[in-house]
């Protein structure tokens, strides 16, 4: 650690005896065993697979309530890629969320991300304990994650670092798993031993039968200078890549974006290689400690895993949206809209979306990531996008497209506004369905209200947005030889879009 963030670590450390608990959560990834609801540019984290809310918000508001003795502040660190600010920004304004928001310019995996969150910690001037937290994993019991967090805070504000443990309910040969140590004096903690790769199924049944084993969930509570610590130490390199990065820190709108070379060229690790499997030793010179969590926690990586979370009805069956199950058992039927109907199906996932459906075996769940990659090979879009995709001004819906036209349903929120722009392949005819827009077409400016329409020329500049209170909704219809979204020419926006 550089001399200027040890001498503000060491102050911070002196005046917070309990320092305040930040959740950091790490929302990167793109979920692929979880298509079709997840895509490339709408992710497992921001989707509502488990109720209302999506399992990013669930996270965000996980820590409400913690402690009286662990005041946890109401700004959380959100570390996410590029392509997703907007959406991630948008569902924690719907829960009322303050995040400050810190951009990746590229993936490189999570010891990095953390990395980031923790020298912006460090350089507010305070040292607090990092809650660290997955933003798509799904916990059902809160109060008992509350009460786990709790007892591994008291552990890291004594500078140890610490993971959370799951207490298993089955031999489960997709997780790693946790060898505990001694049992240390009070809070519920154990001296980590060791870290076990995913075992074979006649380990695994060992494992949850010795009760000396947890599986690894990818939580961790410690100091924010205690990972710096950590992290100079055993991976140098990414130590110096992510503080050069953080030195080029700017604000954008409501994000921090770092300095993309220097973090391009950070190297990609995980927490757990980069430090977790090495402060394990006695030899490190750190305390880890495992705190056990029994919380009816899932990391919902797979269909298999949803179904095994939600309530079901009598015959094992989930049933979301349009459904209806004749004969049916264990079955999970998910419907975004058209009706689906499960006669006589046994051990199935049926998931059907506006432009595609999945109809797979519990057994093989795990398999679609290969059919996002084929979709990828072959250059498909369902892979990347839903039908409806959203942007920071809204949505738009594609609901018909042609030799030559395409056809849109857009949504602009009140006060949304959409880049002055051009394209050079294509003209659009705009009629207003509800709301009211203000267009901008080269000199001109007009409103248009409910039943009126206009045409943008070809290679004509313009603008669209949304002057009042309520949604503005409307049809454009394209025309032209090219019709992808990467034809579009921007000359100035209020998201700081290039």
């Amino acid at each position: 650690m550089n001399a200027q963030t040890r001498d503000a670590s060491n102050e911070a450390v002196s005046i917070l005896d309990h320092a305040p608990v930040r959740a950091v959560i790490l929302a990167g990834g793109s979920g692929t065993r979880l298509w079709p609801l997840s895509r490339e540019q709408f992710p497992k984290q921001l989707i509502g697979l488990l109720g209302e809310e999506s399992l990013l918000q669930s996270t965000a508001r996980r820590l409400e309530g913690l402690s009286a003795n662990h005041p946890v502040s109401e700004e959380k660190i959100i570390v996410c890629g590029e392509e997703h600010r907007f959406n991630i920004a948008e569902q924690l304004r719907q829960v009322g969320v303050a995040a400050r928001i810190i951009l990746e310019p590229v993936g490189r995996n999570t010891a990095p991300a953390l990395t980031l969150a923790a020298l912006s910690l460090v350089k507010e001037g305070g040292n607090a304990v990092m809650v660290v937290m997955p933003a798509d994993h799904a916990v059902t019991d809160e109060a008992a994650f509350r009460r786990s967090v709790a007892n591994a805070v008291r552990y890291a504000n004594d500078g140890q670092i610490v993971m959370l443990g799951i207490v298993p309910t089955r031999a489960e040969t997709g997780f790693g798993y946790i060898r505990l140590g001694a049992p240390l004096d009070g809070n519920d903690g154990y001296c980590l031993e060791r870290f076990v790769e995913k075992p074979s199924r006649e380990l695994a049944e060992q494992y949850v039968a010795s009760g000396e084993f947890l599986w690894n969930s990818g939580l961790f509570v410690m100091r924010a200078s205690t990972w710096l610590s950590a992290i100079e130490k055993y991976e140098p390199e990414i130590y110096a890549a992510c503080v050069e990065a953080s030195k080029g820190e700017s604000k954008d709108v409501d994000f921090s974006r770092v300095g993309s070379a220097a973090f391009t060229a950070c190297p990609s690790q995980s927490i757990d290689y980069a430090v977790m499997e090495r402060v394990a030793s006695p030899e490190s010179g750190f305390h880890a400690v495992v705190v056990p969590l029994d919380a009816g926690w899932s990391d919902v990586g797979a269909w298999d895993a949803v179904w095994d979370v939600l309530p079901k009805d009598a015959d094992g069956n989930v049933a979301q949206g349009h459904v209806m199950l004749e004969g049916a058992s264990n079955t999970f039927a998910h419907s975004e809209g058209r009706l689906i109907a499960c006669v006589g199906t046994n051990d199935l996932v049926v998931v059907e979306t506006p432009d595609a459906i999945l109809v797979a075996n519990h057994s093989s769940v795990q398999d679609v990531k290969k059919i996002v990659g084929r979709i990828k090979r072959e250059k498909g879009t369902e892979a990347d996008y839903h039908r409806k995709v959203y942007r920071p001004w809204g949505c738009y819906d594609s609901i018909d497209a042609g030799d030559g036209f395409q056809v849109k349903r857009i949504t602009v929120k009140p006060g949304g506004r959409l880049s002055l722009q051009m394209h050079h392949h294509r003209a659009e005819h705009w009629v207003v369905v509800r709301g009211t827009a203000r267009v901008t077409r080269g000199d001109e400016s007009f409103l248009l209200s409910e039943n009126q329409s206009t045409y943008i020329p070809l290679g004509q500049v313009h603008r669209l947005e949304n002057p009042g209170k309520m949604p503005l909704e409307l049809i454009e219809v394209q025309s032209g030889s090219y019709l992808c979204e990467d034809d579009i020419v921007r000359f100035e926006d209020n998201y700081g879009r290039s």
